[in-house]
């Protein structure tokens, strides 16, 4: 089956967002053994859209087009889809009633464009979306299956994985059932976490799983894309294979599939009835801002403190400079804010801080007393915050975990 990508909007086309939905379109079909051979990029022009719709559907079985689904006038996706199929736009009465309740449920009326949203071309395969207002639908054009999806990336994700891997796996006589199994790491590069999981895919049957790793620093995507009959099959091939990843990568691995770090953080937080408060510097707030994006943060993360200057951070919590050490830091901030648990991540970076690295310097504090980990990496500014960022987060989890925070990473420096 020869599969396109088009990926749709303005704002794509010139460069001002990159397009991640293409790459991880085309990295989930490539794993899950479907051909992607062709790629277009289109701007919101129905006159060019449409052309790139009927070029598409000359040169693959299958098109997925992701973006235009929305309810303003530049998203075009439906209009040229039905134009281009040669069928009339129809309101769907269902989805109509799904963003209306939508919106209910958050105390405001539907703005009258959202119906947009709910106009597909006739005889269209409605695609659902449970996490947004702008449904998928797949319709045939000029003979070729055509898929859209939303250009909101956990949306586009979700649809992908759900809906339209499993009617493109069965186009293809492919076995039915698909599954990305993931594993988030920190502190490991890809050559090592290569190393520590050679050879692992031969424990599956043949052709069944492709072991693949993805990069983002600072931490490492470990994958697990496998294929089966049905979902019992997959359990049983899977199964072995996930629980050989956790025994080789161990203490590294920070969270699995849509799990996060600061998820697993205040996951461990809340199970224990804790709370959390943090001190930064250099970080520019970054942890507070990762945290407080979790669901439910608002009733564990009670504090956050944001200094470039640590004497300036200790005066915030009580303390004097020359009393600034991360420890002590962590433990005056715990007490200060009421919090169960406190982390204090401190960073120096040498000369300028534009190139040779930065000292990290970590305090973690309980009830039962405080700790230090100190750490260097190496690289410029950006390089050392995130990784300061994770580190510390890290440290955390770590500890709540009853795990050593003192292991070294594949980052580090002396």
């Amino acid at each position: 089956m020869r599969i396109e990508i088009l990926c749709t909007g303005d704002e794509i086309l010139t460069g001002k967002t990159i397009n991640t939905n293409y790459s991880h379109i085309a990295q989930r079909l490539g794993e899950a053994g479907l051909e992607v051979v062709h790629g277009t990029t289109v701007g919101d022009d129905r006159v060019s859209l449409l052309a790139a719709f009927r070029q598409a559907a000359k040169r693959a079985d299958a098109v997925i087009v992701n973006g235009g689904l929305g309810p303003t006038i530049d998203d075009l996706s439906q209009e040229v889809a039905a134009e281009a199929a040669g069928a009339a736009l129809v309101l769907h009465e269902p989805w109509l009633a799904r963003m209306e309740a939508f919106y209910e449920r958050r105390g405001r009326v539907m703005p009258a464009n959202n119906r947009k949203q709910a106009m597909l071309p006739e005889g269209a395969e409605f695609i659902d979306n449970p996490i947004g207002t702008a449904c998928g639908f797949a319709v045939t054009i000029e003979g070729a299956r055509f898929y859209f999806t939303p250009g909101v990336p956990r949306e586009m994700r979700r649809m992908l994985e759900e809906q339209v891997m499993p009617r493109l796996l069965a186009s293809a006589g492919l076995p039915g059932v698909a599954r990305l199994k993931r594993f988030h790491s920190f502190g490991i590069g890809e050559s090592r976490a290569d190393e520590m999981l050679a050879g692992i895919e031969a424990m599956a049957p043949p052709g069944t799983v492709k072991l693949g790793f993805q990069a983002h620093y600072p931490e490492l995507e470990t994958k697990l894309a496998a294929r089966g009959a049905d979902t019992a099959e997959l359990d049983r091939i899977l199964a072995p294979l996930e629980a050989e990843v956790r025994r080789r990568l161990g203490n590294f691995i920070l969270a699995e599939d849509r799990d996060s770090l600061e998820s697993v953080v205040l996951g461990a937080l809340s199970g224990r009835g804790g709370s959390l408060a943090v001190a930064e510097t250099f970080t520019g707030g970054s942890i507070a801002a990762r945290l407080l994006q979790v669901d439910g943060a608002e009733t564990l993360f009670l504090r956050g403190v944001v200094s470039r200057d640590p004497a300036q951070l200790a005066a915030s919590v009580g303390l004097a400079p020359d009393a600034a050490a991360a420890p002590a830091m962590a433990e005056a901030l715990r007490r200060a804010s009421g919090a169960s648990h406190a982390l204090a991540v401190l960073v120096t970076m040498d000369g300028d801080g534009t190139e040779a690295g930065g000292s990290i310097s970590i305090g973690l504090a309980d009830p039962a007393g405080a700790l230090l980990r100190e750490a260097r990496l190496v690289g410029g500014r950006e390089w050392v915050r995130l990784g300061a960022a994770e580190l510390g987060l890290d440290c955390l989890r770590r500890h709540l975990a009853g795990l050593p925070v003192d292991e070294r990473l594949d980052f580090e420096r002396r």
